[in-house]
């Protein structure tokens, strides 16, 4: 499928609080299906933030530590484990485009949308690929540590995992968004759980980063993972308009903020 006859959008790197950062995937997603704009973005939780996937049991969490460690913790409307964040230890991007323009299929779909990604690591030196077999999970409510999926979950040549992905619809469009490990935050990573069933060197053993597999730097591997996703669909910069800011603000002090959706997943009424 070729998606450069297409108008994209590509929005560089962006640092901003959790909740803004997923408010903001829903209202491009919003403005895909109204409007038919197509939006790739790479982007930094500021400050550092966890991540819980839609199913999380709020109880796996040590909200006490997050919350002295200055955490932000917010939930995700895709499913899995909860990321851990690092505001420099983790690089994070989103595509969005309407849905009756991708596969049907999920499993295509991720293909497709994961092409600039893996071109990506090529451009960073690094032996990247989907997971060729699953294994089974370490630690449930951890991402990293869950069963490896042949579908989404991309490791690098020795096997380990270097990034991890998901996708949701919503209003007629998909949005499909990833963490990748820039460094290893191994520690912080784990601090954030009640009572993890995992060690340090159990979870070194099942993720690595992308400043162990090449030590580039931060910063460049910010740029190939940019260059990867202008390349894959022909795009031009641009930004938010005030509009989709506007919307996406009231969006995460109404939702992403808000108590019932982070520690239950409740939808906000009208």
């Amino acid at each position: 499928m070729d998606l450069t006859d297409r108008d994209w959008r590509l929005i560089t790197e962006e640092s901003r609080p959790g909740p803004l950062n997923m408010a903001l995937d829903e209202t491009a997603a919003e403005t895909a299906a109204e409007e038919g704009t197509r939006t790739l973005r790479v982007y930094r939780w500021d400050p550092s933030a966890l991540s819980l996937g839609y199913h999380q049991d709020p109880g796996t969490i040590d909200w006490e530590h997050c919350d002295s460690a200055g955490i932000t913790v917010t939930r995700r409307p895709t499913g899995g484990g909860a990321v851990y964040h690092d505001n420099w230890g983790d690089i994070s991007y989103s595509i969005v485009a309407p849905a009756d323009e991708l596969p049907g299929d999920l499993m295509e779909s991720y293909e497709l949308l994961c092409e600039p990604l893996l071109d990506a690591f090529e451009r960073m030196g690094i032996d990247a690929d989907f997971a060729d077999e699953e294994r089974p999970a370490v630690y449930q409510p951890a991402c990293y540590l869950r069963a490896l999926h042949p579908a989404h979950d991309v490791v690098a040549g020795d096997g380990r995992k270097i990034s991890g992905n998901a996708q949701y619809r919503q209003r007629d469009a998909v949005v499909q968004h990833g963490s990748i490990p820039f460094e290893s935050t191994t520690e912080r990573h784990l601090s954030c759980f009640a009572n993890p069933d995992a060690t340090a060197p159990v979870f070194d053993d099942r993720v690595t980063s992308v400043h162990e597999q090449s030590g580039i730097s931060r910063q460049a591997a910010v740029a190939e993972l940019t260059e990867a996703l202008r390349h894959w669909a022909d795009a031009c910069e641009a930004t938010w308009s005030d509009e989709e800011l506007s919307r996406a603000h009231e969006r995460a002090s109404e939702k992403y903020k808000a108590t019932a959706w982070t520690r239950g997943g409740e939808e906000p009424t009208a």
